[in-house]
């Protein structure tokens, strides 16, 4: 086993996993500190690298796209310092680092892992229930239903409109932009049942503003994730369609077909029996 372990978090390789768990200091994102431990399956990265620096370094781990539904949740709208697959590395343990990242290396060409997409997760979501306040509302999700509840400070019509409740298989899309610099996030579910108009956010009872603090960014990437985990992956293959039973009609004029032409002599015995066979399985 090898193991990296340094004041930003440990990080341990088996040969299989990469186990990721963030340090309890105060100086950790809360984000992934909330994420907590972290098991990442080989199957899951596509690559890892050592960064060095003046100070120390970091590691990093790429992960394979579609293979984590953090990552497809969060898609790099969150601050680095939030990245759980980024360990900032002291200056003594640089050798170690480079170690681990070269073991991952080896591992990944050894096994024949695809740098390419994943057609599935790979890694689970966060546990449910979740819940998160936003700005003008409150969002949980218990894992089949998303319920929405506007508070004190919601726009007339979501007051109006009342508390929403979204099963997850009505969930066609899931919209969350965190705030950025002076103007306010959204987090917004598209319904299957009902076509969306694209309202304002402050005006849509399916959606909330966000205003950007902190543990409301966290609290709201942690249940995105959860909803993203729990829908059909995006780069899934289409379910096959089965080919419709040969009608039984269709298949007895067929075989009286074969028997004339057994008959005339245009098939042999064996010839007659293979494709006999072949249509008799069809009833």
């Amino acid at each position: 086993m090898t193991e990296v372990l340094v004041r930003d978090g440990t990080w341990t390789f088996n040969g299989d996993l990469i186990r990721i768990v963030p340090a309890t200091d105060r100086s950790v994102n809360k984000l992934r500190q909330a994420l907590g431990e972290l098991v990442v399956p080989l199957a899951a990265v596509a690559g890892i690298a050592y960064q060095p620096g003046r100070k120390g370094g970091l590691l990093k781990l790429r992960m394979r796209e579609g293979a984590d539904p953090f990552t497809q949740a969060t898609g790099g709208r969150l601050p680095e310092a939030a990245d759980p697959y980024r360990l900032t590395i002291d200056a003594d343990r640089a050798g170690v680092a480079e170690y681990f990242a070269d073991e991952v290396r080896a591992a990944l060409l050894a096994e024949g892992v695809p740098e390419g997409p994943s057609n599935r997760y790979l890694l689970p979501g966060p546990p449910v229930p979740l819940t998160a306040n936003a700005s003008d509302g409150m969002v949980t999700f218990d894992g089949d239903v998303i319920m929405i509840e506007p508070n004190w400070a919601a726009d007339g019509a979501k007051q109006k409109a009342g508390p929403q409740r979204i099963p997850l298989a009505d969930v066609a899309a899931v919209e969350w932009i965190p705030n950025g610099g002076m103007e306010n996030g959204r987090l917004r579910f598209t319904r299957r049942s009902e076509p969306s108009t694209r309202m304002p956010i402050k005006h849509d009872p399916a959606a909330v503003t966000l205003w950007g603090l902190s543990k409301e960014t966290r609290t709201v990437a942690l249940l995105v994730t959860a909803v993203i985990a729990r829908l059909p992956h995006p780069l899934a293959e289409p379910p096959a369609i089965e080919a419709p039973e040969e009608d039984h009609d269709v298949v007895l004029r067929r075989l009286r077909e074969l028997g004339a032409l057994h008959r005339d002599g245009v098939l042999t015995d064996e010839e007659f029996a293979t494709a006999k066979q072949a249509l008799l399985r069809r009833l």
